[in-house]
């Protein structure tokens, strides 16, 4: 069994005993109206002002809500974590504007379509029709946390061929397909923040039965081509069920001929990025995700 009383610090664990104090066990038991007032709740208690000098606005990009954080291109378009079925342009918002504090690019956050009112590929089918319009404009780096992780590679395997516009994407704690029945699914079954029972729920809520197999739009890990990928970097989360599938990646892209880092960050959980103000092992990481964010931009491989 998994002693996550030594894999995790004790900065970690009150970053976890915070988050689990709005976020009941049994969230994924109610309503998705009640799992989404929660969530929010839960990422609004981790809110913090602003860096000096970013500001943001609402505006619809292909018909997609957005927010915006204007700076300097290139612009990175970042796909919010939850599941597919919560979160949005104000769970994410704090972390938007670090990043554009940190880097000076603009952001774009993409409120895409969640499941189960709209089954996949809705939300896959914004955050391409985002990503297009912002690559007719210029160049373009995707980030994406844990569901926006997948959407941000499905994303780049679909427009490859179309546009040359995407510099490099960034894929936190991303869920990409990987098996369910082996590795990390069955050793971090259990771990704190992600569970085995919580992937499985957000897998099927996604596409309203058993989703269909070897289809990149849904899980980019098996797709048959890897080639004419942006350079990446795949960060899992030491303590998460899900992370084999950044190694496992950026694997995959190398074994190609392409660009691709991964990094399994010690000891943290699914969802950290929240802690970026509290967990030093959470700001070396989101430190470690601005400096790619900037390398990518400026045509750098950093690793």
């Amino acid at each position: 069994m998994t002693d996550y009383q030594t894999l995790i610090d004790a900065p970690t664990w009150a970053f976890i005993r915070k988050t689990n104090a709005s976020y009941p066990e049994n969230t994924a038991t109610l309503s998705i109206a009640e799992q989404r007032a929660i969530y929010d709740r839960m990422c609004a208690a981790f809110d913090s002002p602003y860096p000096p000098g970013v500001t943001s606005h609402d505006q619809p990009i292909a018909g997609v809500p957005c927010r915006v954080y204007p700076g300097v291109q290139p612009t990175v378009l970042y796909l919010h974590g939850g599941g597919f079925v919560v979160g949005g342009l104000h769970s994410h918002d704090g972390i938007c504007a670090d990043i554009r504090g940190a880097t000076g690019l603009t952001v774009v956050s993409a409120d895409y379509r969640l499941s189960p009112e709209h089954l996949h590929p809705a939300a896959f089918d914004d955050a391409c029709a985002v990503a297009r319009a912002l690559a007719a404009q210029g160049p373009l780096i995707l980030v994406g946390d844990s569901a926006g992780g997948n959407l941000a590679a499905a994303t780049c395997h679909a427009l490859r061929h179309e546009t040359r516009q995407i510099k490099g994407q960034v894929l936190i704690y991303p869920g990409l397909g990987g098996e369910l029945d082996r590795g990390s699914a069955l050793t971090h079954a259990h771990a704190p923040m992600l569970t085995r029972d919580d992937l499985l729920f957000y897998r099927d809520i996604r596409h309203g039965h058993t989703p269909p197999d070897a289809d990149p739009t849904v899980s980019p890990l098996q797709d048959t081509d890897f080639t004419g990928l942006p350079p990446t970097l795949a960060i899992a989360a030491e303590c998460d069920p899900l992370a084999d599938d950044a190694p496992a990646y950026a694997a995959k892209i190398t074994e190609a001929g392409g660009r691709a880092h991964s990094v399994i960050e010690k000891g943290l959980v699914h969802g950290y990025l929240r802690g970026r103000h509290s967990v030093p092992r959470v700001t070396e990481s989101f430190a470690r995700i601005t400096a790619a964010i900037t390398a990518f931009a400026e045509d750098r491989w950093p690793f």
